[in-house]
């Protein structure tokens, strides 16, 4: 049972690690323990934006007369959104195992342990245990929802992830600990379709690793939903010996106890390192992530990581190009250093947020002079007649070069604008290149343009 290569795991790292390997003529094998597609196609990414989009349009419904429409009688289908959203993940799911089959890959079903002598020792379902080698194996095995000490996750009255987009019933009220894109995602999901929402962050602004400019437009269109927010606040304990949950809450006035149907924890992910059998093939770890090269190798000749368990961005985006750029390299192709400065982060509640680069605080810290120019959404036709002026794009530029340092926008199908900005600094394009770049009118994108040409001080529409 010999390969050219084998990959551990499945999901956006894994299978496109596969199809590149078997494009480029290696004989290769995935091993999968779940199913096809990994957390991000079977609970993540795509099951959530299925019930975000389902959110969407009950909104849409429930402000039709805004728009000159009349309806009645409408209704959230708790339900009918969850199945909805499996039927998404499955479909893509099938279409990953058309993939495999297309390019040849071979899909063994097992728990996988690493051996040395480039050997993968995989257990069955029925407990049968099969050794195959390979002269290259990749890891690529993901991660879970981190679990805080005094947060213990019981699968029902304190949850993750994973139940959040499962639950048999709508909760009436919820608790979501932390305010990274899982929480914020959820919590938007959540309180638009009824759900009394209150989320909890350690750090003084929400989505706090964004602008701060863009945490709190958040902030502020949250609140408007209705979602109340504590910052600078800790869960201390949850009891959930009654029907509900008691959470204690030690908060900038004092402690709280609030009571919830469910608490949502979403303080972050957790490797899945842990029985791989890292130790006895001697391959390095650190703060329980794998280290790696450039080129994703670990120290150990013939074993690779990316993903979620080596220590960048977990973004599925990030785990494909590793995927890669790692098999490029192993094929003896020319292949280039990943950019992690120039990694776009996309937050799908709403109003959406997308980024990438260097924050207005980090550019100043990191001593650069800069230029930045704001252009809000009220401003633009085409999200006044969308009905969606909430937002704004702001752009950074290093006044002395013209570098464009970083991008920050919150609004309206952002998330679908903000490969321009990746482009153009990938490219090093000038900001007048870009105000000199004809945009379309009216669109959303029109703004990014905006926003540059204010930076300079040549915004028309401001």
């Amino acid at each position: 049972m010999n390969y050219d290569l084998i990959v551990i795991g499945s999901g956006p790292g894994g299978y496109v690690a596969a199809i590149r390997a078997a494009q480029l003529g290696m004989k290769t094998a995935v091993i999968e323990r779940s199913e096809l597609g990994g957390i991000c196609l079977n609970w993540g990414c795509i099951p959530t934006k299925a019930l975000l989009k389902s959110a969407q349009v009950y909104e849409y419904l429930l402000h039709a007369q805004d728009y000159g429409v009349k309806a009645s009688g409408i209704e959230a289908d708790f339900g009918a959104m969850v199945k909805r959203s499996r039927g998404v993940a499955d479909a893509m799911s099938k279409g990953v195992q058309f993939l495999m089959k297309k390019n040849k890959i071979e899909v063994i079903a097992g728990t996988a342990k690493i051996k040395a002598g480039r050997k993968v020792e995989v257990l069955a379902a029925d407990g049968k245990s099969t050794s195959y080698e390979a002269k290259h194996i990749i890891i690529a095995t993901g991660a879970r929802s981190r679990e805080l000490p005094g947060l213990k996750q019981d699968g029902k009255k304190v949850i993750g992830y994973r139940e959040a987009m499962s639950l048999p019933q709508q909760p009436k009220s919820m608790v979501v600990v932390g305010s990274g894109a899982i929480g914020v995602e959820f919590a938007y999901f959540y309180n638009s379709i009824g759900t009394k929402v209150t989320i909890v962050e350690y750090l003084p602004n929400i989505v706090p690793l964004e602008d701060e400019d863009v945490s709190k437009q958040l902030a502020r269109s949250f609140k408007k939903s209705g979602i109340e927010i504590m910052t600078e606040a800790s869960v201390e304990s949850v009891d959930t010996s009654g029907k509900g949950c008691k959470v204690n809450v030690k908060g900038k006035s004092g402690n709280s106890v609030i009571e919830c149907d469910v608490v949502l924890s979403a303080v972050g992910i957790t490797a899945n390192i842990e029985n791989l059998g890292l130790e006895e093939v001697g391959i390095a770890t650190d703060k329980g992530r794998i280290m790696v090269n450039d080129w994703y190798q670990t120290n150990m000749p013939g074993y690779y990581a990316i993903g979620d368990v080596i220590n960048t961005p977990a973004l599925a985006h990030v785990a494909s190009h590793e995927a890669i750029t790692c098999v490029e390299k192993i094929a003896g192709l020319h292949a280039e250093p990943m950019d992690y400065k120039n990694i776009p982060g996309c937050t799908y509640c709403q109003p959406e947020i997308a980024s990438v680069g260097y924050t207005e605080k980090a550019a100043k810290d990191a001593g650069y002079e800069i230029k930045v120019g704001k252009f809000p959404f009220t401003a633009s036709g085409k999200a006044k007649a969308g009905g969606t002026p909430d937002g704004f794009v702001k752009v950074i530029f290093d006044a002395k070069y013209g570098e464009w340092l970083g991008a920050h926008l919150i609004g309206a199908n952002v998330t679908e604008m903000i490969a321009e900005v990746v482009t153009a600094r990938k490219l090093e394009t000038t900001g007048h290149e870009i105000i000199k770049a004809v945009h379309p009118h009216p669109t959303m994108s029109e703004a990014i343009m905006e926003a540059v040409a204010e930076a300079y001080g040549e915004c028309i529409h401001l």
